[in-house]
């Protein structure tokens, strides 16, 4: 693993930093490093959630490096047929066979390629210094990684379009107010948060987590009637398993039983 990407495991949870001073910048190297952390998640059924936070308490990242694109390490045209490892940009932005969820720590300014990482995030605990911005417009870019595709989903249109086209600033407790972050808290307790909420969803049931995210993923922009024929479709084998599942059964006899689940991945 790159010395820019620190992973530490925990039971069932991926902890995945970010660490590259002094604003945790995203070169080549550090997105095919994130990238190769979520195939990890992705591949070991031992794992079953991740949580994503940068190193320090000022910047969780600043998205591109732009002193890469300068010096010509990065291309600016059709950037996204150079390989940046499992999952695009940033190892998660278009990692769509990526099967657990990912929880965003945020622990400071939340920056351009940066927040993108963030919105592609299942979950998202913010500390209350956080700031949201996409400053590309006036560097004569777009912020197309993902902030285009996901942000006027994410807010309200005429707040996204004003990120966007005006560069607003987004405080914490604007974005908590909006619905873009779960939760917003103190600095010293962003992780204690993001690693409750992680060990909750790793003691679910698996086939049941996986699931979840299967079928989010997979219905979401559809009508609520195309959304029940996709999920009935058996387009969505994590979704199939689980009904069918000992652990489904398992659950059930469980809550009846008034006794504590006990869950095996099949």
């Amino acid at each position: 693993m790159s010395e820019a990407v620190q992973v530490k495991r925990s039971g069932g949870v991926l902890e995945v930093t970010i660490d590259r001073p002094p604003v945790n910048a995203i070169d080549l190297a550090t997105s095919r490093a994130l990238g190769a952390a979520f195939d990890e998640l992705r591949r070991d059924p031992a794992l079953r959630v991740a949580i994503i936070t940068g190193a320090g308490s000022k910047v969780f990242s600043a998205g591109w490096d732009l002193k890469a694109v300068n010096s010509g390490e990065m291309a600016l045209d059709r950037w996204w047929e150079i390989d940046y490892g499992s999952g695009g940009f940033a190892g998660i932005t278009e990692f769509w066979s990526l099967n657990k969820p990912v929880i965003g720590a945020l622990n400071g300014k939340t920056i351009g390629g940066g927040f993108e990482i963030a919105l592609a995030c299942d979950l998202l605990i913010a500390a209350d210094h956080v700031q949201f911005r996409l400053p590309e417009l006036p560097l004569g870019l777009v912020p197309d990684a993902g902030a285009v595709q996901r942000l006027p989903r994410r807010l309200p249109r005429n707040i996204a379009m004003e990120m966007l086209y005006l560069g607003r600033w987004l405080s914490a407790a604007e974005a908590a107010h909006f619905g873009l972050v779960n939760a917003v808290v103190p600095p010293a307790e962003l992780m204690t948060r993001a690693r409750e909420w992680a060990e909750k969803i790793a003691a679910a049931a698996p086939l049941a987590v996986e699931a979840m995210k299967e079928v989010t993923v997979g219905i979401e922009g559809l009508s609520p009637h195309e959304a029940y024929d996709t999920m009935r479709s058996g387009r969505f084998a994590a979704y199939e398993r689980m009904l069918s599942s000992r652990d489904a059964k398992e659950g059930v006899s469980a809550f009846v039983d008034k006794r504590s689940a006990d869950f095996k991945s099949q």
